[in-house]
């Protein structure tokens, strides 16, 4: 085999719908001629796909799992997974495992201790991983971040993020596990907005706030309220404060119930400046004590797949893995400790509800939440009649879910 620096980088997809089927149009059509060679796409439903005659026609193979594909022989240098999330470790390392490269669509994992067997089988492993969260790939995050390690607006002292997202039925009737706890097979999949629609929202505050750029900053607590209007088993909002071990407080809100759009948006606070996005300019803005502005322009206006681009170039060219799954780590820890925090959910009352026959929203969430953002306090804490506090959960040595520690710790954690 010619070498890789000789010939198109060899590409196995898998999923190709939902984000798969973004990836695979960019694998398709967004690459120069000659740059990359789709080798290969696993997928259990193909022919859902409007790419699949294409895919035929290019006889690319097409297999229901990876061990399929890597059995007739097939190798490939890059693996792009795209799948649901309760398959995202073990098909990591299926991939890591045959000797290929990995770009991991969000988020990284389930649980924490799937998330740490990866981060362990990385680390004796050759070949790297990236997690696809977009902005930590932009310039508009990284130069942020740069500027925040350098001490540049001094010590940070509290962040927060809020987006209003409607989602409808037909969002969580798009397959068998949206907004389950576990799927039909007993996988734990926990799919809430801040494990799925908003992961890169949670994610990014702790991306920010790391103290290396390749690293994340790490909760030790929650605090968390968790409600849903829709009749699903996990939640659809989410408000809750995290404290890191650096003793940054975080807020994040997020929720499919409202009707309408609002954010994303985030605010970071530090000890000579303020930095924001979204609240009123779809820019980064960082304003120090006196009034003077620095821009960094938006994460939303770069292409996001250059998380994909990059993954491509790597595997030519080495360069550090800045979203790796030791970044990553952090927002699986967090939505861990969410749903440990709250046992039991809490439905809006019906009396808040309305619907179009399409999609449902509580009524005076969205200004709720948006006081709540302003203020930087819980539903609870505001007095709302409908809100249920939440205990405060230690997550410092948290390594597996649910409950915290391990009662097998000494004899590793299975999948």
């Amino acid at each position: 085999m010619k070498r890789v620096e000789d010939r198109p980088v060899r590409v196995v997809q898998i999923g190709i719908g939902g984000m798969g089927h973004h990836y695979l149009k960019t694998i398709l059509s967004g690459f120069p001629p000659g740059k990359v060679n789709l080798c290969g796409v696993v997928d259990p439903h193909p022919e859902g796909s409007e790419f699949f005659r294409d895919i035929k026609r290019r006889d690319i193979p097409v297999c229901p799992s990876l061990k399929g594909l890597l059995d007739s022989g097939l190798t490939a240098d890059l693996v792009v997974i795209a799948s649901p999330l309760q398959y995202h470790v073990i098909q990591s390392l299926e991939a890591l495992g045959a000797g290929s490269h990995v770009l991991c669509e969000k988020p990284l994992a389930a649980t924490v201790q799937e998330a740490d067997r990866l981060i362990q089988d990385t680390q004796l492993d050759s070949h790297w991983l990236r997690i696809g969260y977009q902005w930590s790939y932009t310039a508009a995050v990284q130069e942020l971040k740069k500027d925040i390690m350098s001490g540049r607006f001094g010590r940070p002292l509290r962040a927060k993020s809020l987006y209003l997202w409607p989602r409808d039925f037909a969002y969580y009737n798009r397959n068998d596990w949206a907004g389950r706890i576990k799927d039909s097979e007993d996988r734990w999949v926990l799919d809430s907005p801040a494990n799925s629609a908003m992961a890169h929202d949670l994610h990014n505050l702790l991306f920010l706030l790391g103290e290396r750029l390749n690293r994340s900053a790490q909760p030790a607590e929650v605090t968390a309220e968790l409600y849903k209007a829709y009749p699903i088993e996990n939640y659809d909002t989410v408000a809750s404060r995290f404290l890191t071990s650096t003793g940054v407080e975080i807020l994040f809100y997020a929720t499919h119930a409202t009707a309408e759009t609002v954010g994303p948006m985030f605010f970071l606070e530090f000890e000579y400046a303020t930095v924001s996005f979204g609240e009123g300019i779809k820019e980064i803005v960082a304003t120090d004590s006196t009034g003077v502005e620095r821009k960094y322009g938006s994460p939303e206006t770069e292409d996001p797949f250059k998380k994909l681009f990059e993954a491509v170039d790597a595997v030519r060219d080495p360069k550090p893995v800045i979203c790796g799954p030791q970044a990553a780590r952090s927002q699986t820890l967090c939505v861990n400790g969410i749903q440990d925090a709250v046992k039991n959910i809490t439905a809006f009352p019906q009396s808040m509800l309305e619907t179009d026959g399409k999609k449902i929203w509580a009524k005076d969430l969205q200004e709720s939440f948006l006081i709540c953002y302003k203020n930087g306090t819980l539903p609870y804490e505001e007095g709302f009649s409908w809100a249920r506090g939440g205990e405060r959960t230690d997550l410092e040595e948290y390594c597996f879910f649910p409950g915290g520690i391990s009662p097998n710790k000494d004899k590793g954690q299975a999948l």
